[in-house]
């Protein structure tokens, strides 16, 4: 399977597409100054215990205070807090966790109040991001991400990928990483590193070691809240978890990101360098790769699917539902039982792509069209299966119910991805009021004449809807030329498709906009 990375960036934000087979099926927007992301690890103060709930809130710097249960806490939890108050004590002298001596493990049915207290500084990691009005879940079982590994500090365990099955290369992974791993750290042996040679799996080690070693040294100075490492950007966590043979393409249209892609890229898989390109054209990236239309046909209460078969997708607080509806698919020489046999089985790889590309999480309830015949809802179970095994996010799937409908359960640690298709009124603006469009023109010639003679704005480029930059630009002495005589500077129009019809912004040479 062909699989591409589009990658859109601008002053604000890092816009990720991920192609299978130029479908468009996973969309990131990650904003520059992220914070609060899975992964993140903070030296946070506890705020509140919630004996009740055998839980805590923990400030950790966000608006709303971090929740972490018990459960959450790991059971060398004891261990984790010796080890942080002796690495942030100035009087004592940090030793090395390959020495420490790990205390007993915490009872699992044991209470919140005997393990931390009020105003004590813990170090958690962000185990889901924040949600609507939640603030972030937190875990204090650290773990360390590499490309290969999974480091867990304060424990000697090892575990291997359950969907790595042959028994001669589990235990051939499980006797290298025994024989190189030091005292006092887990590892977790992920999927992608069956096969790999002992020497990439010792590298990857190696820096997941150095990682934990200076996350030491930044708690001698830390003051909670305080974020103490930082998770790898989204584009560097995608690279690390699905980067294989199937990847073909990785394109950039910056060139300061395609040098940090590149570099990563180095580190990771060198073999594969030369699949990154710097994009150069004139449109848009998500415009050229056709992604911007995929994105508008696909998010929406009512998603259409080619054959006529259409979903409507509704979002409550507490779960999300899934209506299929057949719509005019009717194929004639079938009964009534295979026409909805088709359409369910049809329905369902469209389903599984919008639960990975919407990032939905949670509980899902799909109402199929009904079916009468138990081999047909097996072969239709069985497909959902086959469909949902690409998708990276913890799920768990129940066969159709007797009144047809299939819940999943899906893994949820960040925001669901939510994009606006509705356009407002071209007109208006939304606002039932609009200003003659004969001062268009002029209006945008004013702020022109306004930045670059008494702001002294040595370039200025201008986004306009297609039709705007076809007034703007079309024929020999078009205004965008009589402009260039005017002001001796030549102004950059851009059409942006997704823009309304009288909708313009203006940007500074650092790509930044100008609010006038």
């Amino acid at each position: 399977m062909d699989k591409e990375l589009i990658i859109n960036s601008n002053s604000s934000e890092v816009n990720i597409a991920l192609l299978e087979e130029k479908l468009l099926v996973e969309l990131h927007k990650e904003k520059t100054n992220t914070r609060f992301a899975v992964g993140d690890i903070y030296l946070g103060k506890v705020k509140k215990l919630l004996p009740g709930l055998n839980a805590a809130f923990v400030n950790v710097g966000y608006e709303k205070d971090a929740f972490l249960h018990y459960l959450d806490l790991g059971p060398q939890i004891n261990s984790l807090k010796k080890f942080t108050k002796i690495s942030m004590s100035k009087s004592l002298k940090n030793i090395s966790i390959e020495k420490f001596i790990l205390m007993k493990d915490i009872e699992k049915t044991g209470k919140i109040t005997e393990i931390l207290s009020t105003n004590s500084q813990i170090l958690v990691q962000i185990a889901k991001e924040p949600i609507s009005t939640k603030g972030p879940r937190i875990s204090s079982e650290i773990s360390l991400a590499g490309r290969y590994l999974i480091l867990v500090p304060f424990s000697n365990k090892i575990f291997i990928s359950q969907k790595i099955k042959n028994v001669d290369e589990r235990n051939r992974l499980k006797r290298l990483i025994q024989s190189i791993k030091p005292n006092n750290f887990g590892v977790i042996i992920r999927t992608i590193a069956e096969n790999k040679r002992v020497a990439d799996l010792d590298i990857d080690l190696r820096n997941l070691i150095e990682k934990w070693n200076n996350l030491s040294k930044k708690l001698e100075d830390a003051i909670a809240p305080t974020r103490i490492v930082s998770e790898l950007d989204r584009t560097a966590v995608i690279l690390r978890d699905m980067l294989n043979e199937s990847f073909n393409g990785i394109v950039v249209d910056t060139p300061i990101l395609y040098e940090e892609t590149k570099n990563y890229l180095s580190t990771i898989a060198p073999q594969k360098i030369d699949i990154v390109k710097l994009y150069k054209g004139k449109a848009p990236i998500f415009e050229y790769y056709g992604i911007e239309k995929q994105i508008k046909h696909s998010f929406g209460r009512n998603v259409t699917i080619k054959s006529g078969v259409y979903l409507i997708i509704e979002h409550t607080e507490a779960l999300h539902v899934i209506d299929v509806n057949s719509g005019h698919r009717v194929n004639k020489k079938n009964d009534q039982e295979m026409n909805a046999l088709e359409t369910n089985l049809e329905a369902a790889s469209e389903i599984a792509r919008q639960l990975r590309l919407r990032d939905m999480g949670g509980i899902v309830v799909i109402d199929f069209v009904d079916m009468l015949e138990g081999k047909h809802r097996r072969e239709l179970y069985q497909k959902i299966k086959d469909e949902m095994s690409k998708d990276r996010a913890r799920h768990s799937i129940l066969p159709p119910s007797k009144f047809g409908l299939v819940q999943i359960t899906r893994q949820r640690v960040r925001p669901e991805m939510n994009m606006d298709i509705i356009e407002k009124c071209p007109c208006c603006n939304g606002s039932g009021e609009i200003k003659p469009s004969i001062l268009l023109a002029d209006e945008i010639e004013s702020n022109i004449k306004y930045l670059l003679r008494d702001q002294n704005e040595k370039k200025i480029s201008i986004t306009f809807h297609p039709f705007l930059f076809a007034y703007f630009t079309k024929g020999i002495f078009s205004i965008r030329v009589k402009w260039f005589f005017k002001y001796k500077k030549w102004i950059c129009l851009q059409p942006m498709p997704s823009y309304d019809f009288i909708e313009y912004h203006i940007f500074n040479k650092n790509n930044e906009e100008i609010k006038l």
